[in-house]
């Protein structure tokens, strides 16, 4: 068993309301039981601008609390690995590591692929592709046209205050049957709702996180206030959260993320509770890796996963992915890998020559 990080560079930084990123450490860990191997990527950022993690306090917790409580495990049940991490609060993306790792070893022990692990029935999933700010209108609608050519079922753009408007108006002009959505990364206030309620008028699918993430009362008095329905995302961190939500009616769509959850079985069982509840669910992205992009795509080809994911191919944030064969977009769909586990083939090679840091655990 070995966690590494290595670092990656975006094809071209990617900007919000939170700041730019043009560099990404990214977390691995390779889980190793009776000759088969099981990967995944912790989703965990290099600073603290989503969640209280990053990838510094994770590889703390991974490596002094969590990991060296699973050597000897069983993994055929994923879902059990986390007793090692029983007594941890918080600090769901290092669990997540583990658990989905186990979960492409489960897969693998099995011969079958990660998606039909979960449960999934789609060969194909539907994907959306999400666009940073830019320096000029004009970028941004060029490079809106260039996606809508390559086939993305719908484009997510990042807003702001005073980056809000003139961007939505600009778009919806270019394109009047775009199916587009608004990322607000939590950019807004509660005293903003007037200027939220502006953006109905720009026929958006939905929102995503315009407030404080966890502030549900907020965000139910907002969704009672404006048409567009509110998508939320950093909130949502377990499924006491997701009942929150659905109680005060805070939200009509989630974007769930099982890196920011606790993993794929904390997945299965949200995206089931807001489902019969009614709600829209999608899964989102960190700028993964195609390690954790694979996990992605198997948890979309669940039933329930009813709206484009933040899935896009690997070209659209790294000139060379870590695996074989990347992933591809066509006809705004993506395929679901069909070989064992998550699928696709890790460049282990590559890792270890990027690799940072390194952690083994025997």
């Amino acid at each position: 068993m070995a966690l590494l990080e290595i670092p990656l560079t975006l094809s071209e930084p990617f900007e919000s309301s939170s700041g730019v990123v043009s560099h990404r450490p990214i977390v691995l860990l390779n889980l190793e039981a009776d000759g088969l191997e099981g990967w995944s990527e912790c989703v965990a950022l290099g600073a603290p601008t989503y969640t209280y993690e990053t990838t510094y306090t994770a590889w703390r917790v991974l490596t002094e609390i969590i990991l060296p409580g699973v050597i000897g495990m069983d993994v055929s049940e994923p879902a059990s690995i986390l007793r090692a991490a029983r007594d941890v609060r918080g600090h769901e993306m290092a669990k997540a590591t583990v658990e989905m790792a186990c979960w492409d070893l489960a897969a693998r022990s099995e011969g079958i692929g990660l998606a039909e692990k979960l449960g999934g029935t789609k060969s194909t999933v539907q994907v959306g592709v999400s666009v940073g700010m830019m320096s000029s209108l004009a970028e941004l609608g060029d490079r809106v046209a260039r996606y809508v050519e390559d086939g993305y079922k719908r484009v997510k753009v990042k807003i702001g205050p005073g980056r809000d408007i003139e961007v939505l108006a600009a778009l919806r002009e270019r394109f009047p049957d775009l199916v587009l959505w608004a990322d607000a990364n939590s950019a807004y206030s509660s005293q903003d709702a007037a200027r939220l309620k502006e953006l109905d008028a720009f026929g958006l699918q939905m929102i995503e996180e315009p407030l404080a993430p966890g502030d549900f009362l907020a965000y139910a008095r907002l969704q009672d206030r404006i048409e567009t329905a509110i998508c939320l995302d950093e909130s949502i961190v377990t499924e006491a959260d997701a009942l929150l939500a659905v109680e005060l009616g805070s939200c009509r769509v989630v974007n769930l993320k099982p890196g920011r959850v606790g993993g794929l079985e904390a997945s299965r069982r949200i995206q089931a509770q807001l489902s019969s509840a009614g709600l829209s669910v999608w899964c989102g992205g960190m700028l993964e890796s195609g390690v954790g992009r694979a996990h992605n795509v198997a948890l979309a080809s669940r039933a329930g996963f009813d709206l484009p994911g933040d899935i896009s191919a690997s070209r659209r944030y790294w000139e060379c992915d870590i695996v074989t064969p990347e992933f591809e977009v066509s006809g705004g769909e993506m395929a679901v890998p069909a070989g064992p586990g998550i699928g696709v083939e890790v460049d282990v090679d590559r890792i270890e020559s990027l690799a940072v840091r390194k952690a083994e655990f025997n």
